[in-house]
């Protein structure tokens, strides 16, 4: 299974002790594919290093890129599917370049994507893949 995690997700399964830390641990052990562009590690790392410190940043980013489990996609096509936060069109266009099973983010901006055939991306929020992931 391969996914793209929303950033305010990393932020929230990377702690230990946390109550998503499963959904990292999982990752951890392969039990899933991570699907990252350019982009989102940018991202990534700009946000762990203001919600954390840029200590954490760099150790989860350096983790990623080195996991092999980490799937690096280019994307080359811009779908621009969400429209009222352009933004997190970064995660869209790496899930449906990477063949992604699922986005897995808590921002509603994604239910945008519900309206849309094709391409098809399936929204998980936080708590529904940390399901997903329990019973894997």
């Amino acid at each position: 299974m391969k996914i793209v995690l929303d950033t305010n997700c990393l932020v929230n399964v990377i702690m230990p002790g946390s109550f998503n830390n499963d959904v990292w641990v999982a990752f951890r052990a392969n039990k899933y594919e991570l699907c990252v562009s350019n982009e989102i590690l940018f991202e990534y790392h700009e946000i762990l290093a203001k919600r954390y410190n840029n200590l954490i940043a760099n150790t989860v980013l350096k983790e990623l890129i080195e996991s092999p489990n980490t799937v690096k996609v280019n994307p080359v096509y811009r779908f621009n599917l969400i429209t009222a936060d352009p933004d997190d069109n970064k995660f869209v266009d790496c899930a449906i370049t990477a063949g992604a099973t699922y986005i897995v983010s808590n921002d509603h901006h994604f239910k945008e994507l519900e309206h849309y055939d094709f391409p098809k991306v399936d929204v998980r929020n936080l708590t529904e893949f940390l399901t997903i992931v329990r019973s894997l």
